[in-house]
């Protein structure tokens, strides 16, 4: 397994890390064996990220992680988990991280990240830069130096200028950022009217800071299956910074089918988790899974390596004739 440094955190991550939210659902809502298999197959090949939150399950990922971890005695394991403020309750973060705390069986969590999107105004539960830096940044490290989280990070959704404020800041030290085949705005140009969320090279903005990066979505959700069937376990997800439906998101992975008729990859799911690990920017990247063979998959894809420079430039052609449509 490839081992990358994150950020300026001192820390080495595995480049694949181990998605244990809703979307895949494993973690959630599978059987405790299928958890414990994957958790353990997960460990041996190397895999030493583990990313969970209160929101996955009402608590149910991170008491299933928290369970397996300690069964597997497994103190090397770093371990990310996240809050969401309701409209701005920033009195709650404290009590969320004890929660997560007591059913992850930790004392200290590795990575807290903010899970709200960040917008220039906030309202709702979006927050402000104002208000992320004003008071949850002190809240974080007030919690920092209580020793009950070694590093401070944020989900990088929302308003991609509000995003480079908070960002360019400096208070966080990692950051998870959208990036895969349909969105790959966080570490290139788009081309004019494209139809996704430009994010407008986000990783200039981690790289300056010496934030380390989290891949999320590197499958868009799955849709870069270029296949609608799921898993009964795992229903399709609102998509994050690429089209306005999953089926649109689906639709338009189809379109990337060359990468796999022209011998680049062999399936498409292959090809986006390639791509992924193929942006030296990133850090680890997060899959989501519903089966423990769906782990087997993406680790070959990841054995395999980074997708060569000449499907990377294939790739970018293929991307050139989304421009001007609708998302």
């Amino acid at each position: 397994m490839e081992m990358r440094m994150f950020g300026r955190t001192g820390l080495e991550l595995s480049v694949l890390g181990f998605g244990c939210g809703a979307v895949g659902g494993l973690m959630v809502r599978g059987d405790p064996r299928d958890q414990e298999r994957a958790v353990a197959r997960a460990i041996a090949a190397g895999v030493n990220y583990f990313d969970t939150a209160v929101q996955y399950g009402n608590g149910e990922s991170e008491k299933n992680l928290g369970r397996i971890l300690h069964q597997l005695k497994s103190p090397d394991a770093v371990v990310g988990t996240k809050v969401r403020l309701p409209s701005a309750s920033f009195s709650q973060i404290s009590g969320s991280l004890e929660g997560s705390l007591t059913r992850l069986r930790r004392d200290q969590v590795d990575i807290f990240h903010l899970h709200n999107a960040i917008s220039e105004a906030g309202g709702g539960e979006t927050l402000s830069v104002q208000q992320v830096l004003g008071e949850v940044v002190p809240e974080f490290e007030r919690l920092r130096q209580q020793g009950k989280i070694r590093f401070l990070g944020l989900t990088a959704v929302g308003d991609t200028a509000a995003l480079y404020r908070v960002i360019d800041a400096g208070a966080f030290d990692s950051a998870q950022v959208v990036y895969n085949m349909l969105n790959p705005s966080a570490g290139i140009a788009l081309p004019p009217n494209y139809p996704a969320q430009n994010y407008g090279r986000l990783f200039e903005h981690t790289r300056k800071a010496g934030v380390g990066v989290i891949g999320i979505r590197v499958l868009a959700g799955g849709a870069l299956s270029g296949s609608t069937e799921r898993h009964p376990m795992s229903p399709p997800p609102e998509p994050i910074g690429s089209a306005v439906s999953y089926q649109a998101d689906v639709t338009r992975a189809r379109r990337l089918m060359p990468l796999v008729q022209e011998g680049f990859a062999a399936s498409l799911t292959e090809a986006a988790t390639r791509f992924a690990i193929s942006q030296p920017a990133i850090g680890t990247i997060l899959v989501g899974m519903a089966a423990p063979q769906q782990f087997e998959n993406v680790l070959a894809a990841v054995e395999k390596g980074p997708l060569p420079p000449a499907a990377l430039d294939r790739l970018s052609t293929l991307q050139q004739t989304f421009s001007g449509e609708p998302r």
